[in-house]
């Protein structure tokens, strides 16, 4: 039995009357009536179980997007309920206001919506649902569960989006040029012009000068339709808080918007999540379609505790690829990348390789510390961490790999910059 506050203002009712025959009847007497007035009331109530619940919630949103859960309440039983229903979930799902008044009579139904604002991504499940239902006087009632299971899946928040548009803007640019001198494998064939002095001689082509009788030059353009795999490392290191989120919200961001970018370019692009086995994948679907399948790999991945096996990562990658490709390595650099196996997994794999590597800005704040004693052993801790990783950054070039190591806000920008750069050198 459910009792409510109108049954604690009843009892305190009978105070002065208490006050006024202090006897030991008169409190029994009246408590007695108080619960005879709750055991009517709370059997005069709808019982809630007569009651079906059903729970509708979108398949998907993104991490800090508003939208709600919808919950249909019909009445089964013969009684008029009154009372209140609960829409609960995990508290990560952002619940809003969750408890409802209804009062609804036999046969009816009512649509309640309860809102949402997930905090954090990956599925968020619904608890159960408790109709509580009170009598006609609202001194007392009963209570019950439902099961209507729901869930909602949290997609990566992805405001690196915001960078998107200058990116495609100069990758426009770069498409657009009207010739492109650049030789070896990895180019396409574009055009022919007239030579100009300056040329190199080695495009001339000699069949189509001979047949317009003037010196023909071909020109080349970044090869289209390239391979790229994003290597995402959720190994411990990923689990590092860097400011407010883990290193691996970071990663995921620059992730999602060199996925954006290759594909507009015309890449093809892949995604493995790894540690010690593959956690998550993204393969096969291109256009469109390929924005909407990261996302939803990226929304159920987090770090775990164990470390990375970049044997293992290397195989999947070989496994992966048949031709040279663009690799994107996200992970930490730190010297116990050296210990690990990430250098020999990054010289073993024959494929233009990018390292992108979150960079903790507390460091630099605690480099520049001079105010006492304690601050200038900060510092000196510092600016060693800073010397160790910059050996570590020093040994991966040595291995033909590139580097990006940025702050969380800029390394999704600076990623899609360094893939710009690879694609206008005829690299990729």
């Amino acid at each position: 039995m459910v009792l409510t506050g109108r049954a604690a203002l009843l009892a305190a009712l009978g105070m002065p009357l208490v006050a006024l025959a202090p006897f030991h009847a008169t409190w029994i007497g009246w408590s007695v009536l108080v619960a005879l007035a709750c055991l009517a009331d709370r059997t005069l109530a709808a019982h809630p179980r007569h009651v079906e619940v059903t729970r509708r919630t979108p398949a998907a949103v993104r991490l800090g997007e508003a939208t709600s859960s919808e919950l249909v309440v019909r009445v089964t039983g013969r009684r008029r309920l009154r009372g209140t229903v609960r829409d609960a979930w995990q508290p990560s799902a952002g619940t809003g206001r969750d408890r409802h008044r209804v009062d609804l009579g036999p046969g009816e139904a009512v649509r309640l919506r309860t809102p949402l604002r997930p905090t954090r991504r990956g599925d968020r499940h619904a608890d159960l649902v408790t109709v509580r239902s009170l009598g006609p006087a609202g001194l007392a009632g009963r209570q019950a569960s439902h099961e209507a299971p729901a869930r909602l899946r949290v997609l990566p928040e992805f405001a690196s989006r915001k960078h998107l548009p200058s990116r495609l803007a100069r990758l426009r640019e770069l498409d657009g040029r009207a010739a492109v001198q650049v030789r070896g494998q990895g180019t396409e064939f574009d055009s022919l012009r007239e030579y100009v002095i300056g040329d190199d001689v080695r495009s001339i082509d000699w069949r189509a000068t001979a047949r317009r009788s003037e010196v023909v030059v071909r020109t080349w353009r970044p090869e289209r339709d390239r391979r790229v795999l994003l290597l995402l490392d959720t190994g411990r290191t990923s689990a590092l808080r860097v400011g407010d989120a883990p290193r691996l919200d970071a990663s995921i961001e620059a992730a999602l918007l060199l996925g954006a970018l290759a594909t507009h370019a015309g890449d093809r692009v892949e995604l493995v999540a790894y540690d010690r086995r593959v956690r998550a994948r993204a393969q096969g679907t291109t256009g469109a379609r390929l924005m909407p399948a990261l996302a939803d790999a990226l929304a159920t991945v987090e770090p775990e505790l164990t470390e990375t096996d970049w044997a293992g990562a290397a195989a999947a990658v070989k496994a992966r690829l048949s031709q040279r490709a663009l690799v994107v390595v996200l992970t930490a650099i730190e010297p116990a990348a050296v210990e690990s196996g990430l250098l020999e997994a990054v010289a073993g794999l024959d494929h233009q390789v990018v390292v992108a590597s979150v960079r903790d800005p507390e460091l630099e704040a605690l480099r520049a510390g001079r105010g006492d004693v304690h601050a200038v052993f900060d510092a000196a801790a510092a600016e060693r961490a800073q010397l160790e990783r910059d050996a570590v950054v020093l040994r991966l070039r040595q291995r033909g790999a590139e580097v990006v190591d940025a702050v969380p806000d800029e390394l999704a920008p600076a990623l899609a910059d360094r893939y710009l750069a690879l694609k206008a050198a005829g690299r990729l």
